[in-house]
């Protein structure tokens, strides 16, 4: 039986794959494992969503499992997966609830937990979730059954966290907003007027159904075009649930995770705050963030692809910085997630502590010639199995030296082998990934 939990919680097509029945059943099984403290105190969970149509009955399953369980339930609304997490940690509930797709399309929902203090679930305690489903309970009845309030000072506990980790003002500065149509409409344009900025807000016009459609950390172009046109110093762009952030420099070229991970990494060691001197990022990330932190006199550690692997690394050497190209960034010491919101915020006080441009500050790295390629319909069990491919490997980077890379990993979730290639020059760069992934189809498929 497949694993119902992925590398960032439930997700699925709302209503087919996710459906109400299966928020129910998650919720109480989720209950049931999570709030299993002692004391005497009635368990406590908070429950949050983006603004996805389906995030209402969805929100109303996961709220009539919890309180069937027994477990009193704070409903937050709709907030950043980041704000529910601190909004955890701060009220001291048991654990956390958001429903959310992250980037995903509209039609997409998902259900992620978090443990006490906001921490994401580590894998043995979700394949117990997985465990309790359909599990017999004994009924919660007559005041055994929790309750349900809403919270409405979700959103500025949550700004006021943000802003009182911002080393350095933004006045001066004048910042485009792109909030994905998604949780961050309210929060990300309010927590940067009140750090100093001005303001202009795009993709903030949540119906339920165009969060991530043509805006966000996954449609750019908008945000481009709204920053040439009113003349920004940057702009600031999230997804549906902002846990990522992206940025674009006042010309509109963007400046991805690896970009921002570089600028924050260099700041943060001038200020003698980089923990144990060190960035964790993945192996997807650019050969050129390496080599620039390697200049840098900072220490990088790599991790498998996903923001959870990151964040386990982090906590496991006692580091506070991470993240991934995608534009998960994590600050360990103000969050316990990836948090769009106050990465952005942190990237432009950088802007304003060296009154530099983005793209000066981002020129702490050059990103080199990156191609991927994806290889559908082989049998990515056999990746490290295939001498054909494994030869073709060697040549390649012996090909490319040190001034170059190769990766090949199997896809966790589709039948494909992703290809990654980076090189000095484009050029080469496509043509050894191309190489590649003929390989990779005469060998595999």
């Amino acid at each position: 039986m497949a694993r119902l939990f992925g590398t960032d919680g439930v997700r699925g097509v709302a209503g087919q794959d996710l459906t109400a029945a299966l928020a129910l059943e998650l919720s109480i099984a989720a209950a049931r494992v999570l709030a299993r403290g002692g004391g005497g105190a009635r368990p406590r969970a908070v429950v949050g969503r983006d603004p996805r149509a389906s995030g209402e009955f969805l929100e109303a399953a996961v709220v009539a499992g919890l309180a069937s369980t027994g477990v009193d339930v704070v409903r937050v609304g709709v907030l950043p997966t980041p704000a529910v997490a601190h909004l955890t940690g701060e009220m001291d509930a048991d654990f956390g609830v958001m429903l959310s797709a992250s980037h995903n399309p509209a039609p997409d929902n998902g259900i992620k937990f978090f443990a006490r203090g906001g921490q994401k679930l580590e894998d043995a305690l979700e394949e117990e979730i997985e465990g309790m489903l359909g599990v017999p309970s004994s009924p919660v009845v007559g005041d055994g059954v929790g309750r349900v309030v809403d919270a409405h000072d979700g959103a500025e506990r949550y700004v006021e966290h943000v802003l009182a980790s911002v080393p350095h003002g933004l006045r001066g500065l004048k910042v485009v907003v792109d909030c994905a149509n998604g949780a961050s409409c309210t929060v990300a344009p309010e927590a940067l007027r009140r750090a100093g900025a001005e303001v202009v807000v795009i993709g903030d016009r949540p119906d339920g159904y165009n969060i991530n459609e043509g805006c966000g950390s996954t449609h750019l172009e908008a945000l481009q075009e709204a920053v040439r046109l009113h003349g920004a110093d940057a702009g600031i762009a999230n997804d549906g649930d902002a846990d990522r952030c992206l940025a674009v420099d006042a010309e509109g070229r963007v400046v991805d995770g690896d970009q921002i991970l570089a600028i924050l990494a260099t700041e943060a060691k001038d200020a003698g705050r980089l923990a144990e001197n060190t960035l964790v990022v993945t192996v997807m990330s650019n050969l050129g963030l390496k080599l620039a932190m390697e200049r840098a006199g900072i220490t990088v550690v790599e991790t498998g692809v996903g923001d959870r692997y990151v964040l386990e690394e982090m906590r496991r050497g006692g580091f506070g910085l991470g993240g991934e190209q995608s534009g998960h960034v994590i600050l360990l010491d103000h969050a316990t997630t990836g948090d769009g919101v106050l990465t952005g915020l942190h990237l432009l006080s950088a802007m304003a502590h060296r009154q530099q441009g983005l793209a000066e500050l981002a020129k702490v790295m050059t990103r080199l010639p990156q191609v991927l390629v994806n290889v559908k319909d082989v049998d990515r069990s056999r990746v490290g199995e295939s001498e054909e491919l494994t030869a073709a490997v060697r040549a390649a980077e012996e090909e490319l030296g040190e001034t170059g890379r190769v990766l090949i990993r199997p896809s966790g979730t589709e039948p494909k082998v992703r290809v990654m290639v980076e090189a000095p020059e484009q050029e080469q760069a496509t043509a050894v990934a191309e190489r590649l992934a003929s390989v990779v189809r005469s060998a595999l498929g």
